[in-house]
């Protein structure tokens, strides 16, 4: 029977270490929410993946290159660059350039999603044009 165990590393990131005797998979998962960690995390577990979730840029970089995953999952964000700058310097340098990257993106957390759009009146649509006078 497979266990699955979690321990925190000093960069902030949880790892969950799969023991069996199958080859497993490592995936680094980078500054994901919450409900999107939570997600990925069923689903690879499911597959007895070695998910390391990284929760800041800061130090996805580093961790990257160190455990050399098969996967890189990436959120990016247009109002946070940092997801953007790990992109581009996994894919220059030449010990990480071969991993593929997914990378996804979220609502800010700024944004109200439930925002109703309200209609335009016939009179916002079709504002009166000014009378053109001749003489």
């Amino acid at each position: 029977m497979m266990t699955n165990s979690a321990t925190s590393t000093a960069a902030g990131s949880r790892v969950h270490d799969v023991s069996a005797g199958t080859a497993t998979q490592k995936v680094v998962i980078v500054n994901g929410s919450t409900e999107m960690l939570e997600l990925l995390e069923t689903v690879l577990d499911a597959g007895h993946y070695d998910v390391v979730f990284v929760e800041s840029s800061d130090h996805a970089y580093s961790q990257i290159k160190r455990v050399q995953p098969n996967l890189v999952i990436l959120c990016v964000r247009i109002e946070d660059i940092d997801g953007l700058h790990v992109l581009s310097m996994l894919k220059l340098d030449e010990d990480t350039k071969h991993i593929p990257v997914i990378t996804y993106t979220t609502e800010s957390s700024g944004q109200e999603q439930d925002e109703e759009i309200a209609e335009p009146s016939d009179a916002e649509m079709l504002p009166p044009k000014p009378a053109v006078q001749m003489n």
